[in-house]
């Protein structure tokens, strides 16, 4: 399910293959408040390895949510270095980091953001209509993305007529179906019940298997527990200090 070059074209420096997913390198983040600042990242080092599956926690205002949007290019550090893929965030102008962010990274959050007067496979097929691929093929690839999370015999359903793990499944299914370097889940859980988280994370281990390069932003230790690896951040730091390494394989 592979986006062809011809219709989903990369930066020509973007490496598919070779280069850790994700590499921080002595990263802060700082927001200014009138004239007080507020160091929120502290020197962050953090390298993933491609197929890993890594689990990030940390209590409110640990600055977890400004790491999560540092990794999914949504926010850019004050310093450091950030690689994603290969390719050096800090040196991209805004349409290439729209590009890079689009193409490379696939969000899941805790609400599902689909959109109600759709069915799952037009949900999902979303962000190749934003890169601007036919009908026909954006029908093949959605629906390819739904049977791998579970959900092809739900494809004309809308979510009103899924139940709540169902519906995440058809968010992941929407942010795997560009086949992203990344998948960044934000709290992917917070609102299913026990069943559902199970079934969300048992799905996430399957993909994580399978070679989906996974980090699990979270609160929750039974849910980071489903990861193959953890790491903690309070006050900035990332546990046992700025420098921690996070390169396990799932």
């Amino acid at each position: 399910m592979r986006p062809s070059d011809e219709t989903l074209t990369l930066p020509a420096d973007v490496p598919l293959h070779g280069e850790p997913v994700i590499e921080l390198s002595d990263v802060h983040k700082v927001y200014a408040s009138g004239h007080l600042e507020v160091a929120a990242l502290r020197g962050i080092d953090l390298r993933v390895e491609q197929g890993a599956y890594l689990a990030i926690m940390g209590p409110s205002g640990s600055g977890k949510s400004t790491l999560m949007n540092i990794l999914g290019c949504l926010d850019v550090p004050s310093s450091g270095t950030y690689r994603l893929a290969g390719e050096d965030v800090g040196t991209l102008d805004e349409d290439r980091l729209a590009h890079l962010r689009n193409r490379r990274i696939g969000f899941v959050f805790q609400q599902f953001h689909l959109l109600a007067g759709l069915t799952a496979w037009r949900n999902v097929e979303l962000p190749l209509v934003y890169a601007g691929l036919g009908r026909t093929e954006r029908h093949r690839r959605a629906l390819a993305a739904l049977d791998r999370v579970g959900l092809a015999d739900r494809a004309d359903h809308r979510p009103a007529e899924l139940s709540g793990g169902q519906q995440q499944r058809v968010a992941v299914a929407r942010a795997l179906v560009t086949e992203p370097a990344l998948l960044l889940a934000d709290e992917p859980t917070g609102n299913l019940d026990s069943h559902s988280t199970a079934d969300v994370l048992g799905l996430l281990g399957e993909l994580n298997a399978a070679g989906s390069s996974i980090v699990l932003i979270t609160h929750e230790a039974d849910v980071a527990a489903a990861a193959g690896s953890r790491v903690h951040i309070r006050d900035g730091l990332l546990e046992g200090g700025s420098h921690v390494s996070a390169a396990v394989r799932a």
